[in-house]
């Protein structure tokens, strides 16, 4: 089941045995896992006999999807109905992740930067997703699953979608942390810039000709981990 906005996480105390705690915050989409939306959508339309065209006119050209992320709709079975209402496809949860899956490619050094950040400190997803997607998460990305646990965050929960600045004091607040001991990690510029705005670190992954750039997102990890010592 889906939580709403104001629903309670328990928070990481910001202090363990004496010392502040570091908190990484990574985004998932095109930063831990790279998604295609091209792929996405004809697997929905194959799944629902629902034409492309329709489902992205209907839903994500009609804002219904920026809504969800913005915790519009609060749970997995408000979401599908809302689609089904929309679009005129109905869509099971299986479905749903059985094409988002699709568009999904795991960045193998962006989940190794994220095991290293739970070795340091904490580590906790910071993503513009909606309910689905949070309840989701374990059959989309286990290995991000394992790693972040109940520190699953997505805007739904937050009320608040990247690059507005609320949304990166309400995950710095649910998890007990103060910017000067938070770091994050995003594709978009816009997200980095509006991290940085609130007073946290931030590192902006791109892709390079090998990949991405994620020996220097490792190295600023560490970099930002020693910094005190």
């Amino acid at each position: 089941m889906g939580r709403g906005t104001d629903a309670p996480l328990a928070p990481i105390p910001a202090h363990t045995g004496g010392m502040v705690r570091d908190v990484y915050f990574f985004d998932c989409d095109k930063t831990l896992y790279d998604y295609d939306f091209r792929r996405r959508l004809p697997c929905l339309a194959d799944l629902t006999g629902v034409s492309q065209y329709h489902l992205a006119d209907s839903w994500w050209a009609g804002g219904f999807e920026e809504a969800a992320e913005r915790g519009e709709i609060t749970t997995t079975e408000e979401y599908l109905a809302a689609f089904a209402e929309v679009t005129g496809a109905d869509l099971s949860l299986g479905q749903w992740q059985e094409a988002r899956a699709a568009a999904m490619t795991r960045i193998d050094g962006s989940l190794d930067a994220l095991r290293l950040a739970a070795e340091l400190g904490t580590a906790s997803l910071l993503s513009n997703n909606p309910i689905i997607f949070k309840d989701s998460l374990g059959v989309l990305a286990a290995d991000v699953a394992e790693v972040v646990g109940s520190n699953d965050l997505v805007s739904a929960v937050l009320g608040a979608r990247k690059p507005e600045r609320r949304i990166y004091t309400r995950a710095m607040g649910r998890l007990g942390v103060l910017p000067e001991h938070a770091f994050f990690v995003d594709d978009s510029a816009a997200n980095v810039a509006g991290a940085r705005e609130a007073g946290m670190t931030a590192f902006q992954l791109v892709p390079t000709r090998s990949g991405h750039n994620t020996d220097e997102l490792a190295a600023a990890i560490r970099e930002f981990s020693e910094r005190d010592r």
